[in-house]
C-alpha cells in the first residue's frame, strides 16, 4: 500500500541509535551520547525569554508569509551580506522549518524522478534519503582519508550528465567533519556554472569554524550566482534551538518563487515564535555565538587527547561538530552497537553514511562536555577486551533495524 521509493528507504539512523542506547544498563557510569549533532546546551536566558514571551502573542499563532517573516529575512540577508562581502536581499533569502526542510524543498525544486544529484561520499544520511524517496539518483563521488575527505574537482565533473540536476555539498562535513577550501568551492561553482547544473551548498555548521578573518568562501560576490548556488543554513546548532526548526534558503528569486509553492505544500510557513526571536538574536548573540564556538573547539581538542593513546582509534577527519574515526575492528558491523548497549558510549556507524563505510564510526563530540569526553578512555579500554581481547563474553545478536 506504502510508495515504493519510500518503503526501500532505510529507518531513520538517530532512531536505531537510540534503541541501542535505551538497552544501556548504566555500568559504566552516565550514558556518553555522541551520536546526533546537537547543542548541549540551552539558548542564552534572554533568547529563551523572547522565544516565551512571542509564543504567547496572537500574532505569533497565525500564518505568516511562506518564505518567512519579513524583518527575519532583512535580518539574516543584512548578516550574511557582512559574512560573505556580497550583497544579498532580503528577496533571496527564504526562511524553512529546520535545514533538512531547506534540503528537501531545494531537491524538489530542482529535480523529479529519474533525475540524478552528486554528493559527496560518505553522505549525510538525510539527503540520501530525500532522494531515494523522491526516486532521484544519489551519484556519490567517493572521498577517502587520503585526500582529507575533500572530493576531486575531476571526479565530480566525471559524473556530470543530462540526467544531473544539482552538485550538492556540506561544508564543515557532514558526518567527516571535512572544511572544504573556498579554492575548491570556487571550482565547484564554475564548475556547475558552465554544465548548467544547480550548486547546492548546505552549511549548517559554518559557525563553528576556527575564527579566521576569510570568509568561509566568495560565492555569493561572484556575478549572476543566483543562477547557479542554493545556500542553506541552520540556525538549530548556532542558536541552541533544534527543536523550534528553523532553517534558512539563499538563492536567486526565481529559485525562490518555485521553492514556495513546495512550502506551501510542506509546512506553510517555519514557526513564528522562533522566527520573531532569531530577528533580535542574529546580531546581538554574536559574542555569545564565539563563544560557543570556542567551547566545542576546547571539546574537539579533548576529544583528540583522550583518543590519543589508544592507536587503534584513528581520527580520520575532524571539523567543527564531527569527528571520523576509523575503529580498531576491521570487518566488524556491530561496533556502534555493542558501544551503546554494552558501555553506554553512543555513535553511529559509518555503514548509516554509504557503502564501504563499515570500519568508520561518527562521533560527535559537541553536545557533550569536556569532563565527559575525557571519560571515553576506560570505556575504549573495555570495548577493546570485549572485541579485540579474545573475550568469552557473550554479547546479544543485533537487534532488528526499525521497522
Amino acid at each position: 500500500m506504502t510508495n515504493p521509493f519510500l518503503s526501500d528507504v532505510a529507518a531513520p539512523p538517530i532512531g536505531q541509535a537510540a534503541v541501542w542506547a535505551a538497552a544501556y544498563d548504566g555500568a559504566h557510569g552516565p550514558l556518553i551520547n555522541l551520536s546526533q549533532a546537537v547543542p548541549g546546551h540551552a539558548p542564552p536566558p534572554e533568547l529563551a525569554r523572547r522565544l516565551a514571551e512571542a509564543a504567547g502573542t496572537a500574532s505569533a499563532a497565525r500564518y505568516g508569509p511562506v518564505l518567512g517573516d519579513s524583518a527575519l529575512r532583512d535580518a539574516y540577508a543584512a548578516h550574511v551580506s557582512g559574512l560573505y562581502g556580497a550583497t544579498i536581499g532580503a528577496a533571496e533569502v527564504g526562511i524553512t522549518a529546520g535545514c533538512n526542510q531547506a534540503f528537501f524543498t531545494a531537491l524538489m525544486t530542482l529535480a523529479r524522478t529519474g533525475d540524478a544529484v552528486i554528493l559527496p561520499g560518505p553522505a549525510y544520511f538525510n539527503h540520501t534519503m530525500t532522494l531515494q524517496m523522491l526516486g532521484i539518483e544519489a551519484r556519490l563521488v567517493e572521498t577517502t582519508a587520503a585526500s582529507g575527505f575533500v572530493p576531486e574537482i575531476a571526479a565530480i565533473e566525471r559524473l556530470i550528465d543530462d540526467r544531473v540536476k544539482a552538485v550538492a555539498l556540506v561544508t564543515p562535513n557532514n558526518p567527516t567533519g571535512a572544511i572544504y577550501p573556498p579554492s575548491l568551492l570556487a571550482e565547484v561553482f564554475a564548475l556547475c556554472q558552465r554544465r548548467g547544473v544547480a550548486l547546492i551548498l548546505d552549511e549548517t555548521y559554518r559557525d563553528f569554524l576556527p575564527p579566521g578573518d576569510a570568509a568561509p568562501h566568495g560565492l555569493f560576490a561572484r556575478p549572476g550566482w543566483q543562477e547557479t548556488l542554493v545556500g542553506l543554513y541552520s540556525f538549530s546548532k548556532s542558536y541552541a534551538i533544534p527543536g523550534h526548526r528553523l532553517g534558512a534558503m539563499t538563492a536567486g528569486e526565481a529559485f525562490l518563487a518555485q521553492a514556495e509553492k513546495v512550502l506551501d505544500c510542506i509546512q506553510i510557513c517555519a514557526p513564528r515564535p522562533p522566527q520573531m526571536a532569531v530577528e533580535w538574536a542574529i546580531p546581538a548573540l554574536a559574542e555569545w555565538r564565539a563563544e560557543m564556538t570556542a567551547e566545542i573547539l576546547a571539546r574537539a581538542a579533548v576529544f583528540r587527547e583522550t583518543l590519543a593513546p589508544f592507536p587503534g582509534w584513528r581520527i580520520e577527519q575532524m571539523g567543527a561538530y564531527f569527528a571520523y574515526v576509523r575503529h580498531p575492528f576491521p570487518g566488524r558491523t556491530d561496533v556502534a552497537e555493542i558501544l551503546a548497549r554494552q558501555f553506554g558510549v553512543v555513535t553511529l556507524p559509518g555503514s548509516f553514511f554509504g557503502p564501504g563505510q563499515e570500519n568508520h564510526l561518527r562521533i560527535a563530540f559537541a553536545n557533550v562536555s569536556a569532563e565527559r569526553i575525557a571519560g571515553l578512555d576506560e570505556r575504549l579500554i573495555l570495548a577493546e577486551a570485549l572485541l579485540g581481547g579474545g573475550s568469552d563474553k557473550a554479547f546479544p545478536p543485533p537487534i532488528p533495524a526499525l521497522a
